[in-house]
């Protein structure tokens, strides 16, 4: 069968799509195993395109992570666009994996990566190509196990009625566990529900929302989320790597044959966030912060460049700068690197007194562009976000990239933050109009300057999570007043769909309400809603009309200290009481210092050192 489906879609499908390498596997360190009955099958599912998918290192590492193991087969697949999909339903073709064409519904584990809220009309499509039910309840003992993970499965109750488990943190820890309680549970034959609720009382990052039944209060509050199920945890715990020296890396990572987003190695220098960010998801629920040493970053930098070829090695963490021997890795990197003409690269930089010095470790082989968040432009919205960075800092690092001979410089922003006015909003156009001046003092010229503009969205697990999001209407009049008031040339602006923003905002903090939503949405056709060619918000309200859901209460209410949270039965580490003395301190400016320089703000996080996965 599986022969017959490549066979069919090499001949007559792929000549027919635009950029059919992205259909056909086989690339660069790509693993394909036989499918033995002895072996577990898994396909990782990235419910967007492959060359979106392909650039998260997360795919990559749960990739080879699982191939190592004998008893597992790991292969992947990526949403098709709208091209292949037609192709595939008018041959009634299912959706295959790319290692084997194996059609999905014959592995037994379909995982799917929830990077962002917007993928998640795609997820419905992708089981829907696979011939799989999309409901969890019409599912029968031939369907695979449907489990989701990844940084939105923090907050998963919007797709509670289509996913039969959520693994909640780091996947190198709790998917082996997984792959051994699979084994054990295929072995002993049990039935399909048997085997979700058996995950749901062993391992403790696994959620079944099928498990739980939710009350909600005469407001549309809850009331309370209950296990229905006697033995399951009523709290889910989100799994942490201990040491990132010890996690596994892949350092023979797939090697795409077609463009994709990021086209480069990405190596993890460090995990987690202390900065404490109010406004920041990952900042507060990965944390404490893990570092690799500099000997193992190296290393794995040079095992990934000798097993393919990049010419780009991206350090990543979120939040670089505060990586504890930056001067010292980058002072390896570029000796082993520059003269190879292998370009090294940061994403996002804290802007800090330490900001002057990167320029000059930044010895890249390309000057692309330096890319800083300020996030806010006053001092004042700085400190309720707990954003604590000077102006200074940011002009001294701009300068001394100018010198070294960078010639752009991108700025992030948000707009919407918790009690920001118009003249926040002004700031960021002088702010702009400041750090372009200071390329002209140097070499006579303006320096050319991206700003790019995302309206705050409130997370779950955050301190602000209790705080309305502001209106379209009001996001809309920031971006005209932003237009109005920059008019230099080499200042460009990319503001972010505000519609978008807002969609984004219902489901971040969304209750399993809005299934019905989502289902009806992905029925009038949305998918793909990340992208603007495909995005038709006019959808969407339709969708929530006929679900009859309000989608303005979900983010334009201000919610009580007391309301029961839709994500309150996961635990990212930090505790609510501390979430509810940051908001409180915002109120009064106050800044709340790195815990890693500082006394430790009691957040709960370092108590999830030890191994939550498994009883």
């Amino acid at each position: 069968m599986t022969n017959a489906l490549k066979l069919f879609i090499t001949e007559n499908l792929l000549p027919m799509v635009e950029m059919p390498g992205q259909y056909i596997g086989g690339e660069w360190n790509s693993i394909v195993k036989e499918h033995t009955d002895s072996r577990i099958k898994m396909v990782l599912a990235f419910p967007d395109t492959y060359s979106i998918g392909m650039s998260h290192l997360g795919i990559q590492i749960l990739y080879g992570l699982l191939n190592e193991r004998e008893d597992t087969v790991c292969e992947r697949v990526f949403a098709p666009l709208a091209d292949m999909e037609t192709l595939m339903r008018k041959h009634k073709l299912p959706l295959f994996s790319l290692e084997t064409y194996t059609p999905l519904r014959e592995f037994d584990i379909v995982g799917f990566s929830l990077q962002y809220e917007l993928s998640y009309t795609n997820i419905l499509n992708m089981l829907n190509l696979s011939e799989i039910p999309v409901l969890a309840a019409e599912r029968s003992e031939a369907d695979p196990l449907i489990i989701a993970g990844g940084p939105a499965a923090i907050s998963p109750e919007p797709l509670a009625d289509f996913i039969d488990i959520f693994l909640v943190g780091d996947g190198e820890e709790c998917l082996p566990q997984l792959i051994e309680l699979w084994k054990d549970m295929k072995r002993r034959k049990l039935p399909r529900n048997e085997k979700i609720i058996l995950i749901a009382k062993t391992l403790k990052n696994a959620y079944a929302p099928s498990l739980f039944t939710v009350t909600y209060r005469r407001d549309n509050t809850i009331e309370q989320i209950r296990p229905r199920v006697d033995g399951l945890p009523t709290l889910i715990r989100s799994a942490s790597v201990k040491d990132l020296n010890q996690a596994y890396f892949p350092t023979k990572p797939i090697v795409p044959y077609v463009k994709t987003i990021h086209d480069r190695i990405t190596i993890e220098v460090m995990r987690g966030c202390t900065q404490g960010c109010r406004f920041c998801q990952s900042g507060m629920s990965k944390r404490p912060t893990r570092p690799r040493t500099v000997e193992n970053i190296v290393n794995l930098a040079e095992l990934c460049y000798a097993n393919t070829g990049h010419n780009e090695i991206s350090l990543a963490s979120l939040s670089i700068s505060d990586y504890p021997a930056l001067p010292s890795l980058m002072e390896q990197m570029n000796q082993a690197f520059h003269p190879r003409q292998v370009n090294i690269s940061f994403p996002s930089l804290r802007v800090n007194e330490q900001l002057i010095l990167l320029p000059s470790l930044l010895n890249v082989v390309r000057k692309s562009g330096l890319t800083l968040a300020p996030e806010a432009a006053t001092q004042t919205l700085r400190k309720i976000i707990n954003k604590d960075i000077t102006d200074e800092d940011l002009y001294n690092g701009v300068r001394e990239a100018f010198k070294q001979g960078w010639n752009l410089v991108k700025l992030y922003f948000m707009v919407g933050l918790p009690t920001e006015t118009d003249d926040d909003i002004d700031a960021i156009a002088r702010l702009a109009y400041k750090v372009s001046d200071l390329k002209k003092d140097i070499s006579g010229n303006f320096g050319q300057v991206n700003i790019s503009i995302a309206p705050f969205v409130p997370k779950a697990h955050t301190p602000f999570q209790w705080h309305p999001m502001i209106t379209l209407q009001r996001i809309k009049e920031i971006r005209n007043r932003l237009f109005d008031r920059i008019r230099r040339k080499c200042i460009r602006i990319k503001f972010h769909n505000a519609e978008r923003s807002i969609l984004e905002g219902v489901f971040a903090r969304g209750d399993r309400r809005l299934g019905k939503v989502i289902y009806q949405a992905w029925l009038d056709g949305c998918k793909f809603d990340a992208w603007e060619e495909h995005f038709n918000f006019q959808k969407w309200v339709e969708a929530f009309q006929k679900a009859g859901v309000n989608w303005t209460f979900y983010v334009h209410r201000q919610r009580d200290d007391v309301e029961v949270f839709p994500w309150d039965h996961i635990s990212c580490g930090v505790v609510k009481p501390f979430l509810i003395e940051e908001r409180q301190r915002s109120f009064h400016e106050a800044v709340t210092p790195d815990c890693r320089t500082a006394e430790c703000p009691e957040c709960g996080s370092c108590a999830r050192s030890q191994n939550f996965c498994a009883v």
